[in-house]
């Protein structure tokens, strides 16, 4: 035993409880291995430095007497780094270490001399910018609401978590109706405005594909901005600058009407692009789930869930906006450092409660400063302009590393967050991260390099050689659904392999950036990305929330050639749910190559001719497809430098290459981690997006899934349709509604407005009621106009197989199309369903799908015809003869 733990020993035994503090010992030592005796017997490094929740500050960080804090062990490290003959390793055991502050590394924290420091934690090790939430107690005369006072730090937060479960934070309905101003919003009446903390409330423009009445609210349906209202006087609301400016002006080109110099999306926000709903006021503190901070009088309010008592609950508000923070720069970079076994959890990110707002572009970049709108990333296209092109604000990493060389990140949890959840920065390189979690995050789950340096001067700023293998992300992003799983920028030799990424709200990985100048007939920002692979990873429900992305999206230069470009290979990516594609290749689009995966379930599979306006020639961007199993069912050929060759036409699913579906996500040692929790289980989230019409005595309603279960499956969904004194409800399996995409609500009554909500059950309980969808009138006064016949019918067929694509009816006769029926000259009839099926209508995008059981050499005529709640519509035929050769077999 230490003479320090002897002294203390001495000093215990004369005081009360020593018999705890014994305990205490006893307990750390078997922490790190052992017994106290056995450990202080055993050998072990001299520079390795211990650390535990209830530690001293003032111990030496021996094994028997640990510190306290990280910051304190950082500390330690610094002092024995310079004299390291071995790896270090800073031991963890579990607990919760609650930061006072970020915890900073430089260049100072490396190991040295080609040694390793490790922080390695074990399994309950949890790193927390959170402050627990006590003393709560009922409110009087608000039936179920509860009340605590704000922890000592607490000034603002954007999440609440209970028991691990992530709190909504109060959201609602907006009272009146609002007129756009120069300046915000003129309201139909001054309720706004008699509301507690005004200047606290947030208008949200929840966006995807407009459908049937629901709206497309924000600046494309990839995005979801968000502002905060300045000042209410009255009826006038003045919103918050700069995010109102940011995020309803855009500087258009003079001679190209209605094209922004920033090129992504509209040029503004239109006048009838109102808030979908308000956030963060107490006054739609209504549901079970929800919270509300009250900056004002230091109140937390929140309304529990079933089987919840906030007394004996553990109650986390986040108030540190990181929890490790990597600060290496380009002459003394970060390097030789892992962090293994550690959960990273309860960090937020206040910007977006500020004036700043959320301005967003894409995948988490936003539009910031004073008049950015202006200026931001414009370069040579606007007098002014910043550069590089394209180059916006990124949401910043709750762990966050700058210029890192020779990092690892191994079996940890990036979770309960408010950001993105690891940042790996300008300058990253030779870093691995694998065998990770990360769920629960606001934003991004993961970010590496940026966007801010096309051609970096130096070699110290290129970010290169990251590997990210086999790690789990789901149930992301929580808060901001524009943000990606991963999201990569300008980097070179890069690996993104044996990843699983499932449910979430919009595309699984983006890859490159600066591809929108090809809109207006420029090339792609040049850039020194090369040789990025995406390899083996399997993707699947992906653009839950968010439309116009896939399961891997991609865009501008990614090398210059086709042997140093983008490979994308090997993946298994299905079902998704927005309008989108399996693998995006999107503007400026560069030397992609597609190759041996597995794609079903979408829109589309890929997409991928663009002009290359390099040269003047007419060329495309060179892309090659090849050896895909697919349902897109493209012929072999070469369409101006787009390859494609040697694809296969996937009719079952289950009839994939079993070794290209084996060999896709997480490998085998990494398996368990599908198995981990991070709280106890939960209600799903509410669904989103509720729409619906209206018909002869009944509604038909849509909406967008749960993709945060709750850590329980969703098995129904219920839908409400009521008038105030008339209710009727319907429950639909999940999986009924993931095929049908919409539910029918009967026996309605004629000629009165109902108002419909949805919710979503697992085996734990119902989640919240969704957002109302604007009411509707069932009427029997329809004239049963039919839809008339789709347009564009073509088919592609292989021996055994057929694509057929068509575009949706023009007319749609009194309701719009729900589906379509296939008739086969072979007798057999197919109902065509599926949220493409009624995103596709509104925008005239194209529809595919694969008939299968064919006869090879055999002829076949196919008739579409569009079905509507009203009927069956015209039909259109197209006619193809099979080949005579069976697929290869993969090997």
């Amino acid at each position: 035993m230490s003479e320090y733990v002897r002294s203390r020993t001495r000093t215990a035994r004369k005081a009360p409880g020593f018999a705890a503090v014994a305990a205490v010992l006893a307990t750390l030592g078997a922490a790190f291995g052992g017994t106290a005796d056995a450990v202080a017997r055993a050998p072990r490094p001299a520079a390795d430095v211990y650390v535990a929740p209830n530690g001293d500050d003032r111990a030496p960080g021996t094994r028997t007497a640990p510190v306290r804090t990280p910051e304190r062990a950082r500390d330690l490290v610094r002092q024995r780094t310079d004299r390291l003959t071995a790896d270090l390793t800073v031991h963890l055991a579990p607990g919760t270490y609650r930061l006072a502050r970020p915890l900073v590394l430089d260049f100072r924290d490396s190991g040295a001399k080609g040694h390793r420091v490790t922080w390695q934690g074990s399994k309950g090790t949890v790193f927390s910018g959170g402050r627990a939430v006590q003393r709560w107690k009922p409110v009087k005369g608000r039936s179920g609401l509860w009340s605590a006072p704000a922890p000592a730090g607490l000034d603002n937060t954007r999440q609440l978590y209970v028991n691990g479960v992530r709190a909504q934070r109060a959201r609602g309905p907006i009272p009146v109706t609002l007129k756009s101003t120069a300046t915000g919003y003129t309201a139909s009446a001054d309720t706004l405005a008699r509301w507690r903390n005004p200047s606290d409330i947030e208008f949200v423009y929840p966006s995807g594909e407009a459908l049937w009445n629901i709206q497309q609210y924000g600046l494309g349906p990839w995005t979801e901005p968000r502002c905060p209202i300045g000042s209410m006087s009255g009826t006038t609301v003045t919103m918050a600058q700069p995010c109102w400016d940011n995020s309803t002006k855009r500087v258009e080109f003079p001679d190209i009407p209605g094209r922004s110099i920033n090129m992504v999306g509209p040029a503004k926000l239109t006048s009838d692009a109102l808030p979908g709903y308000v956030e963060n006021a107490f006054e739609v503190l209504d549901q079970p789930g929800e919270w509300y901070l009250d900056r004002h009088t230091r109140t937390v309010y929140y309304r529990p869930r079933a089987g919840e008592n906030p007394r004996t609950a553990d109650v986390e508000a986040p108030v540190l906006e990181k929890l490790v923070d990597g600060r290496g720069t380009g002459s003394a970079p970060l390097h030789d450092i892992a962090l293994r076994g550690i959960q990273f959890s309860y960090a937020t990110w206040l910007t977006p409660s500020s004036p700043e707002g959320f301005s967003e572009v894409q995948a988490g970049y936003t539009v910031t400063g004073a008049e950015g709108w202006k200026t931001q990333g414009l370069c040579e296209y606007t007098p002014g302009g910043t550069c590089p092109y394209a180059s916006w604000t990124r949401m910043p990493g709750n762990v966050a590393i700058s210029h890192g060389r020779d990092l690892e990140f191994s079996d940890n949890a990036f979770v309960h967050l408010g950001a993105a959840g690891l940042e790996l920065g300008t300058g990253t390189q030779s870093t691995t991260v694998r065998g990770n979690v990360f769920t629960d995050i606001s934003g991004n789950g993961m970010e590496i390099g940026g966007v801010d340096a096309p051609r970096p001067g130096s070699d110290a700023d290129l970010t290169r050689k990251v590997s990210v293998t086999n790690n789990h992300l789901y149930a992301l992003p929580r808060e901001y659904h524009g943000g990606v799983a991963i999201l990569n920028g300008y980097t070179q030799n890069n690996t993104i392999a044996h990843n699983q990424i499932d449910h979430v709200g919009y595309s699984g990985i983006s890859m490159g950036w600066g591809g929108w100048p090809d809109k207006i007939g420029k090339p792609a920002t040049a850039n020194v990305s090369h040789d990025n692979s995406v390899a083996n990873n399997l993707i699947h429900d992906y653009m839950q929330a968010l439309d116009d992305g896939a399961g891997v999206y991609t865009q501008g230069l990614t090398g210059s050639s086709l042997d140093n470009g983008e490979k994308i290979t090997g993946n298994v990516i299905h079902d998704g749910w927005g309008l989108g594609r399996t693998v995006y290749t999107d503007n400026g689009c560069t030397y992609v190559t597609v190759e041996g995966n597995v794609l079903y379930g979408a829109q589309a599979n890929v997409l991928s001719a663009h002009v290359d306006y390099r040269d003047n020639l007419g060329n495309n961007d060179p892309t090659r497809i090849v050896g895909n199993y697919w349902e897109q069912g493209d012929r072999d050929g070469n369409d101006k430098g787009v390859v494609t060759s040697g694809n296969h036409i996937l009719a079952d699913p289950s009839k994939a290459p079993a070794d290209i579906v084996a060999a896709a996500g997480l490998e085998p040692r990494y398996r368990g981690l599908l198995d981990r929790t991070f709280a106890a289980r939960s209600v799903p989230e509410a669904p989103t997006r509720v729409g619906d019409f209206a018909a002869n005595g009944s509604a038909y309603v849509t909406w967008n899934p749960s993709y945060v279960d709750g850590g329980s499956p969703v098995t129904s969904y219920t839908v409400t349709a009521t008038n105030g004194t008339h209710t009727v409800s319907t429950t639909v399996p999940a999986a009924r509604f993931k095929r049908t995409a919409y539910a029918v609500v009967d026996g309605l009554t004629n000629g009165t407005p109902y108002t419909v909500t949805v919710t979503a059950r697992n085996r734990v309980g119902q989640s919240e009621r969704s957002s109302a969808a604007a009411p509707v009138t069932p009427t029997a006064d329809g004239s049963g106009a039919l839809p008339a016949a789709s347009t564009g019918v073509k088919a592609n067929a292989e021996a055994t197989a057929a694509r057929l694509s068509w575009t949706p009816p023009k007319t749609t006769g009194d309701t719009p199309v729900i589906g379509y029926r296939i008739t086969v000259s072979d007798g057999r009839t197919t109902t065509v369903t599926g949220r493409d099926v009624l995103v596709a209508q509104p925008r005239g995008k194209g529809m595919l799908r694969v008939i299968g059981k064919l006869r090879p050499a055999t002829a076949y005529t196919f008739s579409i015809a569009a079905l509507t709640a009203t009927g069956t519509g015209a039909s259109a035929e197209v006619s193809v003869t099979t080949s005579t050769a069976l697929p290869r077999s993969h090997s």
